[in-house]
Order: structure tokens, then sequence, then C-alpha cells
């Protein structure tokens, strides 16, 4: 049995995530911020969230032998950047048309719709700043010539996430189907508009942690399973599952122990992962 605590390690690495957050994109007086853009960046950016993305950028580089430091902290807040544009554009009303997110109103709501698309382009490409940082600040931290390559795979692995092959076409896609009803259809739309961004996130801690070909593909494994996995769990929490309830329930289970087994090769660092999957699959 392990002993591992997942929710301190939660609660610690959570804390430090959104302090980097805050402290990065922080308040400008009015005249500096015209239209309120930043204010409404973060507005939506530092409402209270699980930080789930950023959260699997430490784990998967923990799990490779790699501890968070400043630039890998960088790289997982910069994950949360394209999360967070993604919620406040599809909650625009051309996309999703919702009026609620994370308990307070949504950006659009309280920004007006220019504002909120501005600071959704805004949050995108904020992200790939802090990503090249994160990557120029671990290469002259340890001198290591190496770092520069695996900067550039991770942010070829978030850029494919967030667009045309991973969240924008995901968006695209389940805006033409409408009811989705076989569950090929749905593992198909939840890997692309969710699991993208979290095979994203395994892939930017792994790179920047600098795992090896074996490890790196079991972690892509992983954050593809997860990925669905959890839309899945989100599904059935909001009773829109495809089967019966139970049936739901038992591929959830499925897809969850597939994310734990893709960790065959790793030791007690990657309990983090597991953990969150273990999690997942109690619901």
């Amino acid at each position: 049995m392990s002993t591992f605590d997942l929710e301190s390690w939660l609660r610690t690495r959570r804390a430090e995530i959104d302090a980097l957050l805050a402290t990065r994109l922080a308040a400008l007086p009015p005249a500096d911020d015209p239209g309120r853009l930043v204010e409404s960046m973060r507005y939506s950016l530092l409402s209270p969230g699980k930080r789930l993305r950023p959260l699997l950028v430490l784990a998967a580089a923990e799990a490779v032998g790699c501890e968070p430091d400043e630039s890998l902290l960088v790289a997982a807040a910069a994950v949360e950047l394209v999360h967070c544009y993604s919620l406040v554009h599809d909650d625009l009303p051309a996309m999703d048309d919702d009026d609620f997110r994370r308990g307070q109103p949504t950006n659009h709501k309280a920004f007006g719709e220019a504002t909120a698309i501005l600071a959704g382009d805004a949050l995108l490409t904020l992200a790939f700043q802090w990503l090249a940082e994160a990557g120029m600040a671990a290469g002259a931290t340890t001198g290591d010539s190496g770092v520069a390559q695996r900067a550039l795979r991770a942010i070829i692995a978030l850029a494919k996430a967030a667009g045309m092959s991973g969240m924008v076409r995901g968006q695209a896609r389940d805006m033409q189907v409408g009811q989705v009803e076989s569950l090929e259809a749905i593992e198909l739309l939840a890997a692309e508009k969710t699991g993208a961004l979290f095979r994203a996130a395994m892939e930017v801690g792994a790179s920047l942690a600098d795992a090896g070909p074996a490890k790196m593909a079991a972690l892509i494994r992983f954050g593809e399973d997860y990925g669905v996995a959890f839309q899945h769990a989100d599904d059935l929490a909001d009773n829109e599952h495809v089967g019966t309830q139970a049936e739901a329930r038992q591929h959830l289970q499925t897809l969850t122990q597939a994310a734990i087994d893709a960790l065959s090769l790793f030791d007690k660092r990657a309990e983090p992962l597991r953990g969150l999957a273990r999690r997942l699959a109690a619901g």
C-alpha cells in the first residue's frame, strides 16, 4: 500500500503555481492597462481552479527525477495559460454561450465580448512567451546546450495541442456534430478538445526533464488515456454518458487503469500521477 500523500503534494504544488501566476501577470494601474485587458486576463486566470494541467507538467518531470524549479514552474504555468484562454473563448456567445465559470460571471459577461476575445488571444500568445523563457532560463542556469532543443520540443507539443490538430479542431468538431451518440465519436472528440492539452502537459514536463524515449512514450500514453478518462468522468458527472451508468463507469475504470499501467517503467516518483489517476477513477 502506497503511503504517498496526494493531498499534501497537490496543496504544495498548487500554491506554487498560483503564486507564480499572480506574480508574473501582475496587476497594472488603469493608465497602463487600456481597455482593462490585463484585468480581464487576471480575472479568469486567477479565479479558483484545480490547476490540473500544470500539476501534470510538474508530476511528469518529477516522474523522470526532476524536482520543480522556477523554470519548470513557468513552463507549467504556460500550459495553464492555454487552458484559461480556451475557457474564455469557449464561453463566448458564438461558442458555448455560458454565463458562469468557476462560480463567477464568465469573462465576456464581466468585461464584454471584445475584451474577452482579446484577453483570450493575449493569454494564448503569452503562453508561448513563458514557455520559451522557461527554456532560456533553464539553459542559462545549467549551461546545458541540450536545453534549447528540449524547450523547442515542449513548444511544439503545446502548439499542436492548442491548434488545428488538437483543441481548436475538437471545438470545431463539437460545433458540427451536435448530439454525439457513439462511443468512438465521443472518444475522438474527447481526445482532441480535452485530451490534447493533457498529453501536451505530460510532454512539456517530460521534455524539460530530459526524459528518454521509452519514458517519454510512457508519459505521453498516460496523458492520452488520462485526458480521455477525464472527459468521461466529466460526462458521467453531467449524466451525458453513452450506455448505462454502470457501463460508463466501467469504461472510466478501464481508461484510468490503462493510464496507471503506462507508468510501469517508473518508481515511486510517479506516485503523483498514479494518485491522480486513482482519484479520477474513484469519482
